[in-house]
């Protein structure tokens, strides 16, 4: 179970058109337009989505299947007033022959609902003009808007680059293409956006990359035969504000949309959005596979044990009942929860076990341990300015032994993972009690907790959430009830890889890969490319704490 909202409510305030696409040779006249392309994606992609944007009476009948789709609104135009655009695709180059922006230009502040608080997210196309687009933002903003995102042109880069960068900072959520990226930054050899920015920047057969904050994830590209290109950011920016809006993390939802895209342009215009049937976002990986069979008869076995009541997180390495510092406790600690183990000669060597606090302890609670030590003799440390500032040999001395002994692995990984997230907490203006009042407050306050932490170094880097969901279970499992989930609301999977040995030892996983199954066997280390694999992310041992690549090159 995961928390995403089905019901996702999407606004998207931008036109469509009627065009002429010469691919090959030969003219198509096809429907288009980012408007158009964009909404038609989000609800595709499962959200209920809403298009404002000048609306033809009568409507042309290419746009009778789009109208069929996408609920739309606007005020009425004739049709001979929406734009038109003649777009050439020739020898890997796209030209636009002609070019007509029509009504969408003629849009204004008074077409704009007076409340947009029904609407998960409100997208706003570039509109053909900036200082609109960026005044229609700020409307957006002051009638209640959840969340903005918007996307720009490079003919509006060229007129008004610094306008451009007015809107980004106005956004939550940018979309724009490599191109026009170089555009509004020329001076950046390195793209670095402030925290709390959620930026796409598409790059065509290169992939894209998801700028969570400074934090940047690479996203592989799709091997496609490419036919019609056009609408192709558009349909990845619609799929990934529809996966934003549902609850999904912004890079699993780019992911998703990155498949979508490469889809849209093996056919003319949005023909392959019309289609109803959804699009696999994963390929099935036949080196692993689930058995089915298997996981029936463990869940038969499962349900017939005795009901459990949950952890409740009191233990005497962990904050007392009540204890006035808990909540920043655990938002400091489980940030941590990685890389309990040794390597050598590329193996899995051993475990982290060792003696602190007068016990023996293992991995998690080690270091639950060392942290608690700090509750009383130092409570400043959990701070964001004492985590954002913390040295090498500050960390180092935390989680000493009893016998005075250096046992943490990957020391520098935890110590880059604090600073991480001190500054970002800076940076954004939270506490961890404001974060939970803000969620507590919002329709769907799971929901609203793991996007939050979406923006926090530590937490933003893992497209799972499994340190996000982990954190907000502690929470609401505490006796204290620090926060309490919606309706309807569950947590996303908190598998760790004692969840991924178990399944493969009980059979529940089939390693049909021989070499696959010889290196977890052997406990070998797997490479990143083999963890990033949806399916293969089953090993105990892993290279690294993570997989995600990051401005550097290196794995995470």
């Amino acid at each position: 179970m995961t928390t995403i909202n089905k019901s996702a409510k999407i606004l998207v305030i931008g036109g469509s058109s009627l065009d002429t696409l010469t691919i090959k040779g030969k003219d198509h006249s096809s429907p288009g337009g980012a408007g158009l392309y964009t909404a038609l994606a989000a609800a595709k992609s499962g959200a209920d989505v809403t298009l404002l944007a000048p609306f033809p009476s009568p409507v042309p009948a290419t746009l009778l299947e789009f109208s069929a789709h996408v609920k739309w609104i606007g005020p009425e135009v004739s049709p001979d007033e929406l734009p038109r655009f003649h777009i050439v695709h020739a020898n890997g180059e796209t030209k636009y022959k002609r070019s007509f922006f029509g009504a969408e230009g003629a849009m204004t502040a008074e077409d704009l609902p007076d409340d947009f608080s029904e609407y998960d997210l409100v997208h706003l196309v570039p509109l053909g003009n900036t200082i609109k687009q960026l005044e229609f933002i700020n409307i957006c903003r002051k009638r209640n808007a959840e969340l903005i995102s918007a996307g720009t042109g490079k003919p509006l880069i060229e007129q008004e680059p610094e306008l451009v960068k007015d809107v980004i900072q106005a956004s939550d959520i940018f979309f724009m293409n490599e191109e026009e990226a170089n555009a509004v930054f020329p001076e950046n050899t390195e793209f670095r956006f402030a925290t709390g920015k959620h930026i796409f920047v598409t790059k065509g057969k290169n992939g894209a990359s998801v700028f969570l904050g400074e934090y940047q994830y690479l996203l592989d590209p799709k091997q496609v035969n490419v036919l019609d290109p056009t609408g192709a950011g558009d349909a990845f920016c619609g799929a990934t504000i529809s996966g934003i809006a549902q609850g999904e993390h912004p890079v699993k939802a780019a992911m998703s949309a990155s498949v979508l895209a490469s889809e849209v342009i093996k056919a003319v215009g949005p023909e392959k959005l019309y289609i109803k049937s959804k699009i696999r976002t994963n390929k099935i990986n036949a080196r692993v596979l689930v058995n089915h069979d298997q996981v029936q008869q463990t869940a038969k076995l499962i349900s017939g044990f005795e009901a459990e009541k949950p952890y409740n997180f009191i233990d005497s390495t962990l904050p007392p009942l009540t204890h006035p510092l808990t909540v920043e406790y655990f938002f400091v600690t489980v940030l941590q929860q990685f890389s309990f183990w040794s390597s050598r000669e590329k193996h899995y060597h051993l475990p982290l076990i060792s003696e602190i606090g007068g016990n023996e302890l293992k991995g998690a609670f080690y270091l639950f341990m060392a942290y608690k030590q700090k509750l009383d003799e130092d409570p400043n440390f959990f701070l964001a300015e004492r985590q954002a500032e913390l040295t090498l040999n500050e960390l180092r001395q935390l989680f000493l032994s009893d016998n005075k002994e250096d046992v943490m692995p990957v020391l520098e990984l935890h110590l880059d993972a604090a600073k991480r997230y001190g500054k970002t907490m800076l940076e954004l203006g939270w506490t961890p009690q404001s974060i939970l009042k803000s969620a507590s407050k919002s329709k769907r306050p799971l929901a609203t907790f793991l996007a939050k932490l979406d923006h926090v170094g530590g937490y933003r880097e893992d497209p799972l959430r499994k340190k996000s969901a982990l954190l907000a279970m502690i929470l609401n499992n505490r006796p204290e009830k620090y926060f309490e989930f919606g309706k309807m609301e569950s947590l996303p999977p908190i598998v760790d890889y004692h969840c991924m040995r178990s399944n493969l030892r009980m059979g529940m996983l089939d390693v049909r890969d021989e070499i696959l199954r010889e290196k977890l066997e052997r406990r070998e280390l797997v490479s990143a490319s083999e963890e990033r694999d949806p399916l293969c992310c089953l090993s105990g041992s892993r290279e690294t704490s993570g997989s995600f690549r990051t401005n550097d090159g290196n794995s995470r």
